[in-house]
């Protein structure tokens, strides 16, 4: 997977965008919602991939909002040109909720593309229009970036004590108190790329159910297991509630709903819901972390991937007070080094490994080595 640096800017920098889309009316609303944030400065518009390509040079955008369905050159042809050139710039694509759109989208997140909004349908007026691009596509965009605050004068502090050479280290991540029974792994931005590379290398014949949470909307997750399925000798599949986990099946959380795993008498199983959404997110990583927590108690290894905001600390804070295993990706190997950030600075991380060693270190547990 492409993994992106996060971008620090400087007191008075703004965050160069460049629009491309082949309608009039969404290039204008795009431009007003992101015109509206001072941080932010439209430096060009295109009407389809071709313009869009001989402008970058030119324009020297710092991201990419882009359409996927357009005339001459669409979005796919023009992710591939931008890849195939090296060109690092982030891309946000629009989608539509539909199978089509869902489709496209996987494939321009396969291509490179860093992230998605939805684009939404019937609307309503254009200030409805104008506060759900604001609040979808804003995010999308800063997630990418790090403002650097101006410097703070501070009154004169006490000159710095060294400590004593001989301080004491900090101890080695405790081993796992039993053997593990159920693998979870939380992801968002950068999610699907992370997942291709990942769940191919769980051999044939692995021993525990795996869980996952991607944050995406319905329809995209359902889309999303199929496309993984390909991928991996293992059984892909959404979930689906009172499923009963089965060994070397994986389990993704359907868009806009919670996954969690329930205690019963003949054993755990899946229970689905919608209640309210956490951390902004419905499918929630904190939702599943938690009740596995409940459920299998240190018995767990869990995994937070590339993903914007700070979902899945505080289940991770429940599996680790249980005792189970947490590894988290390293920021290097990471689109957004938000989700993984949090539970590694929040020192609840046994590891924190490139993309490419998260599944060996979770065989190892599993193996007992």
């Amino acid at each position: 997977m492409r993994a992106l640096r996060t971008r620090i800017l400087h007191p008075g920098q703004k965050i160069r965008v460049l629009v491309v889309d082949d309608s009039v009316v969404i290039r204008r609303l795009v431009c007003h919602a992101l015109e509206e944030d001072q941080r932010l400065e439209v430096v060009g518009v295109a009407a389809n991939g071709r313009i869009a390509l001989s402008r970058i040079p030119q324009l020297s955008p710092d991201l990419i909002t882009l359409d996927i369905e357009m005339p001459e050159m669409d979005g796919l042809q023009l992710l591939r040109e931008l890849r195939r050139e090296d060109r690092g710039v982030p891309v946000v694509m629009f989608s539509t909720m539909t199978e089509r759109g869902a489709a496209a989208t996987l494939e321009a997140l396969a291509l490179g593309a860093d992230d998605y909004v939805t684009k939404a349908s019937n609307a309503g007026s254009l200030d409805v229009s104008l506060a759900n691009l604001r609040r979808e596509l804003l995010p999308k965009i800063h997630q990418f970036f790090h403002m650097v605050e101006p410097p703070k004068v501070r009154p004169a502090a006490e000159p710095a004590v060294t400590p004593p050479a001989d301080r004491a280290v900090a101890p080695a991540p405790a081993p796992m108190l039993c053997r593990p029974r159920a693998v979870a792994i939380g992801v968002s931005t950068g999610g699907p790329a992370a997942l291709a590379a990942l769940l191919p290398q769980f051999p044939a014949g692995f021993v525990l159910p795996i869980f996952i949470v991607q944050h995406m909307p319905p329809l995209f997750t359902r889309l999303l297991a199929e496309r993984l399925n390909t991928l991996t000798p293992l059984q892909v599949g959404e979930a689906v509630e009172g499923e009963r986990p089965v060994p070397g099946r994986i389990y993704v959380a359907p868009g806009d709903q919670h996954m969690r795993v329930a205690a019963s008498a003949s054993g755990p199983v899946i229970a689905l819901d919608q209640t309210a959404p956490l951390n902004s997110c419905r499918p929630a990583v904190d939702a599943l972390f938690s009740s596995l927590a409940d459920v299998y108690g240190p018995a767990v290894v869990a995994t937070v991937l590339t993903g914007m905001g700070q979902d899945g600390l505080r289940g991770a804070q429940r599996l680790k007070a249980c005792g189970a295993s947490i590894l988290a990706q390293d920021e290097a190997t990471s689109v957004v080094w938000g989700m993984p950030g949090a539970v590694a600075n929040a020192g609840l991380a046994g590891q924190v490994l490139p993309l490419h060693a998260v599944v060996p270190a979770i065989l190892r547990q599993v193996d007992g080595s």
